[in-house]
């Protein structure tokens, strides 16, 4: 669900594991910007921080990040989010959420990834998703019950998730997906982190209530035109109804 599109973006392209440096660092932003400077007690930046120490992004760079998304000293983050829907090829639904610091830019490049896409072409769609909590964690014991621990979590649904599905989930483990309400967000990440889960992404994002059928050739196709809209520098999450 969601983001599960980019397992057809790594059949199609080769992907290299991980998110680009810059989009890392843009994620520290953005989490410091909205749930304060202290890992302690924001999920999201904790989460963000682990990635980019894991992909060896420098504490420096880590922290002047941190810095500037929370107004702490001299620069200050100063960045919209907007979302744009529409449709790939094939008419899959995707939401894309933009960060940046000039929407006359970004709007037009947006518009053109959009008709690049041949059959891809922007439209209201928000209503063929939930907007919910995303937490996706592991735990080093293989035998535990996901479904105990979304219980006791606070999440409302929770399914299994492969290193295949997240490059952040090792082999061996037992991956999930925790799905809450979005004021649960933070209680389920901090429940999760003190009872040997490591959480790997804590944000809020978009479950898709349906999936077109779609065959090979057309999952090809849409992950490419997917491939396209992520690799746009200002694009800081694509959600897609793709299974």
């Amino acid at each position: 669900m969601g983001r599960q599109w980019l397992q057809a973006k790594r059949e199609v392209a080769g992907l290299k594991k991980g998110l680009m440096v810059g989009k890392m660092v843009k994620e520290i932003m953005v989490a410091s910007k909205l749930g304060g400077p202290e890992p302690a007690g924001n999920a999201r930046l904790f989460a963000a921080m682990e990635k980019a120490r894991r992909a060896s992004v420098t504490r420096d760079v880590i922290e002047r990040a941190i810095k500037k998304g929370a107004g702490i000293g001299g620069e200050k983050l100063v960045m919209d989010h907007v979302v744009f829907e529409g449709y790939t090829p094939h008419k899959v639904p995707v939401i894309v959420e933009v960060m940046t610091d000039n929407n006359n830019r970004t709007a037009p490049e947006m518009r053109l990834l959009f008709k690049r896409g041949q059959l891809g072409a922007p439209g209201s769609n928000k209503f063929l998703f939930d907007h919910v909590g995303l937490v996706e964690a592991h735990h080093p014991n293989a035998t535990t019950d996901i479904e105990t621990a979304a219980i006791e979590a606070g999440a409302q649904n929770v399914e299994p998730l492969a290193h295949a599905e997240n490059d952040d989930i090792p082999d061996g483990v037992i991956g999930a997906r925790f799905i809450s309400e979005r004021a649960d967000l933070h209680t389920v990440s901090q429940w999760l982190a003190q009872n040997g889960w490591t959480v790997v992404t804590s944000e809020l994002g978009y479950v898709a209530k349906n999936f077109p059928e779609l065959t090979d050739e057309q999952r090809t196709e849409v992950g490419e035109f997917l491939h396209a809209l992520d690799d746009n520098d200002d694009v800081h999450r694509v959600w897609a109804a793709l299974q």
